[in-house]
């Protein structure tokens, strides 16, 4: 038996025994965390360099391809390098950062998800305020209220962690450093602080939840009383995006946090696991350049710009 002070290393756990189908899971994962660093950087490189994307939704976007470039980077670089070299060991110090900091991209990013909505709401809602309401420093200061929120969060759920003595061994039983597992290993319990970090977790999920549902009430009932089909299309396109992101990553959260622990096993939490911390970074800017045209077109520009200046590049070597 061990305790917390002893522990130097945690073990992880592994996606496969056999040799081949670890370098199986290392190329896998490899497609998606590029095709996740693509696609993410493709937006944050459109928005930047398009004075017409400078506006709160576009910044808002952006905000929230670099917190998926950042969750997705805190967990498949790690769980990748983990077959291809077939170790499982992470530093207790490396465990607490990459808890720390997946909790924290993965908490700022639900804030901002909220407020994206109130984004969507204030523009179909109250487009003669939107300028008011959201226009010079008062998106920044929304971001950096959700990013704030995030860092809290995370801080107190890992000082919380491992504050408590851990001594049921060093075997997570996940692919990478997770709150629940962690607790797992601990053997004592300060139920009153557990049950205040409960009350605040609770409070902002429910919170955050309740106002994503108000304001897309609020904004369908809007959409609903426009009289042409066109402006109710265009209305209903730049929700569209939002809507299907929050979507997926509120019901892969779900079921993580719904599982029922009597079906709980290695093998399902790892699938749950991989589809609420892997699948949204990966897919969400395939969601918001789909029914995007303006994001669609300044992504062209990015990608001919770049083949461009290659072309460009490759004619002066040669010359």
């Amino acid at each position: 038996m061990s305790n917390s002070s002893s522990i130097t290393q945690f073990l992880l756990l592994a996606f496969a025994d056999t040799r081949e189908l670890q370098l199986l899971h290392f190329w896998l994962f490899l497609g998606i965390y590029l095709a996740a660093l693509l696609g993410n950087g493709l937006i944050i490189t459109a928005i930047a360099c398009d004075h017409r994307l400078h506006t709160p939704m576009y910044f808002f976007l952006l905000s929230l391809s670099v917190l998926d470039l950042g969750s997705i980077s805190t967990t498949l670089p790690k769980s990748m390098a983990s077959s291809l070299w077939d170790t499982r060991a992470i530093s207790y110090a490396g465990c607490a950062a990459q808890l720390f900091l997946f909790a924290f991209l993965m908490s700022a990013e639900y804030c901002l998800l909220t407020v994206m909505a109130y984004d969507r709401y204030v523009a179909i809602c109250k487009p003669l305020h939107y300028g008011t309401l959201l226009g010079g420093t008062a998106s920044l200061r929304m971001a950096a209220a959700a990013w704030g929120t995030g860092f809290l969060n995370a801080l107190l759920h890992t000082v919380n962690t491992f504050s408590l003595p851990l001594c049921q061994g060093n075997a997570v039983n996940q692919f990478f450093c997770e709150i629940p597992q962690i607790l797992k290993l601990s053997c004592s319990h300060s139920y009153l602080r557990d049950f205040a970090i409960l009350v605040v977790s609770v409070c902002l999920v429910l919170g955050c939840f309740v106002f994503i549902v108000v304001s897309y009430v609020q904004i369908f009932r809007a959409v609903l009383r426009i009289p042409s089909q066109q402006g109710r299309h265009k209305a209903f396109s730049t929700c569209l995006p939002h809507l299907a992101v929050v979507s997926l990553f509120v019901s892969t959260a779900m079921i993580a946090c719904l599982k029922p622990p009597s079906i709980s096993s290695p093998s399902l939490d790892l699938v749950v696991a991989v589809l609420y911390s892997v699948v949204p970074p990966a897919m969400n800017p395939l969601i918001y350049s789909m029914r995007n045209q303006e994001l669609k077109e300044s992504i062209r520009k990015v990608i001919s710009w770049r083949f461009v200046n290659i072309d460009k590049l490759s004619i002066t070597l040669h010359k």
